[in-house]
């Protein structure tokens, strides 16, 4: 089976880089000057207290927003100017929640993934076949013709994934994906993304479980407006970064993961 990710190769260079970087909303300090790259074939988990802003230094990432100070670059470009959207695949927060209202199929949200690539409006083989192999390599082919709205939050989860795949993504965006999906779901659904980011895809994930993030992150960023980590995911739990970030109720933020 030809994929996307068996087509994507690696350079030296960062696929994101955010260079000392301040953002507010109005006189409100978001984020102080913050500084992290993010590789190609990395696997980041950005972790921190509610209002500690992770998805707004997301935003920033995906040149969503502008920075006050500083730079941010995507894919070697200013990333207020990168237009490629096809290169992204960004799964929002309660994404599987507004799917429930979707009046349409999983084929059809998968084939909204095609859609930037596709020529005169219309698929082609190529196109096809890239429709084809993301639903396989999500497991979801059985479900192509099922409305989106009668599926499991974990079955929508794997969809919007599934979109991501059918463009040829080479970065996969994803914050706080698994809100109200059951615990059974939430480790297939983490399952799934380790074995994607294992080949080649460049991962970003928002994530208030601490353990799925030391289990299959990469490289962890742990922040309260101020970057108090970045590295390893085995010195990130050997150093005092979550209670400088999160106080002394950092325990209630990490879990058993098998």
């Amino acid at each position: 089976m030809t994929t996307a990710t068996t087509k994507r190769q690696q350079s030296g260079d960062p696929l994101i880089s955010v260079d000392d970087v301040t953002f507010g909303y109005g006189e409100v300090p978001v984020l102080e000057s913050v500084s992290i790259d993010v590789d190609p074939g990395s696997f980041v988990g950005l972790v921190g207290p509610n209002g500690s802003g992770k998805s707004t230094l997301l935003d920033l990432m995906l040149g969503l927003r502008r920075p006050d100070e500083g730079t941010v670059s995507l894919f070697g470009e200013p990333a207020h100017k990168f237009d490629a959207g096809e290169r992204i695949g960004y799964v929002a927060q309660d994404a599987t929640k507004a799917a429930r209202d979707m009046p349409i199929t999983v084929r059809e949200v998968v084939e909204m993934g095609r859609y930037p690539r596709r020529l005169f409006g219309r698929f082609s083989a190529a196109d096809r076949q890239a429709i084809e192999d993301a639903l396989e390599q999500v497991g979801i082919t059985d479900l192509a013709s099922r409305r989106v709205g009668r599926l499991s939050g974990g079955q929508r989860q794997r969809v919007f994934i599934a979109r991501a795949l059918a463009s040829e993504a080479d970065l996969l965006a994803l914050d706080e994906p698994t809100v109200g999906v059951d615990a059974e779901s939430r480790e297939e659904f983490y399952g799934l993304i380790h074995d994607l980011n294992a080949t080649g895809l460049t991962v970003i994930l928002i994530e208030h479980d601490i353990g799925v993030v030391t289990t299959h992150a990469t490289d962890v960023a742990c922040l309260d407006r101020q970057l108090f980590f970045d590295g390893d995911p085995e010195e990130f739990v050997e150093t005092d970064a979550l209670s400088q970030a999160y106080g002394k109720d950092q325990h209630i933020l990490q879990h058993d993961h098998e």
